[in-house]
């Protein structure tokens, strides 16, 4: 049955007049050309449907769910082509957008859904993730002609960064700790989640921290040990809306109560679906930035 879809669909593709204009688009995967101001666009990465709409940009196809709540009404207005991880061909076939954008955790759909139009993979990931969204945000301005909206929303989030840096500055070092139930990992400069370090200029708590996608297991010896200042908390299932154990009452134990973060009331529960599920989305980051800004800011160091 796809298969005799998707040759339709090339077939449907072949016949289609071409675009008047092309351009490049720098993308995760390198340079892609692509027709210039696509009309009904179908968005399976979170973070690129976040930049997209803080652009102005109206998205025809999203994933179920889309996670975050700032997003909701985004979702409530387009149609639902699939999940993060599974594109819903026949839908996607049906609605016949001009451009499919993959990333992240769709970015191995990229392949298959190119079979039905064509498609970029702006997957946003690593150290340098304000350098990535920067440039994404960069790009979409050029691909649906809103360079000047991209300009303006750089200019946000580097006045954002800006803020976010003095709110920290003198305030001490921090660890940035992800719990999952009761499990909790650790992560460092070098992480998904280092820039929140290396952006902001916040001190890392603890040198030399495993990089690792899922971050370092560490025991809550681990933190008593180290004693952070400042601990940036990520609920997992919170952000992927699982049952289980939140994460306030994973840190609720006489351990994470002795550390100066805990003393101090420095224990900063970020939203985690933005940074966890979103990460690199341009609104995504400014509500992060805007957290720490408020939790920061209100130390008085």
């Amino acid at each position: 049955m796809r298969t005799r879809l998707l040759a339709g669909l090339a077939a449907l593709t072949l016949a289609a007049p071409v675009l008047a204009q092309d351009l490049t688009v720098e993308t995760a995967t390198g340079p892609v050309q692509v027709g210039a101001n696509p009309e009904t666009v179908a968005v399976f990465d979170i973070a690129a449907l976040d930049t997209l709409t803080a652009l102005g940009v109206p998205v025809a196809g999203v994933p179920n769910p889309v996670y975050l709540s700032s997003l909701s009404e985004v979702a409530a207005q387009a149609q639902a082509v699939g999940t993060l991880f599974e594109p819903d061909f026949e839908a996607l076939a049906v609605m016949q957008p001009d451009l499919i954008v993959v990333g992240g955790r769709s970015s191995e759909q990229l392949g298959p859904v190119s079979d039905i139009a064509p498609a970029i993979d702006m997957t946003i990931w690593g150290d340098d993730l304000p350098g990535q969204a920067r440039a994404r945000i960069a790009a979409y301005g050029a691909l649906f002609g809103k360079e000047a909206e991209a300009e303006a929303l750089t200019a946000d989030l580097d006045a954002k960064v800006a803020e976010a840096r003095d709110a920290v500055a003198g305030k001490g070092s921090g660890l940035i700790l992800l719990t999952n139930g009761g499990k909790i990992s650790v992560y460092g400069a070098g992480s998904r989640f280092g820039w929140l370090h290396g952006e902001i200029g916040l001190p890392e708590a603890v040198d030399g921290l495993d990089a690792e996608n899922h971050g370092q297991p560490v025991s809550f010896e681990f933190l008593a040990e180290h004693d952070p200042e400042w601990l940036l908390v990520i609920d997992r299932g919170a952000a992927i809306g699982a049952e289980g154990e939140a994460a306030t009452a994973t840190l609720d134990n006489p351990l994470v109560a002795k550390t100066t973060a805990a003393r101090e009331g420095q224990i900063v529960y970020l939203d985690a679906a933005p940074l966890y599920i979103a990460a690199g989305g341009a609104g995504a980051m400014m509500h992060t930035l805007d957290q720490i800004i408020a939790a920061f800011g209100a130390s008085e160091g």
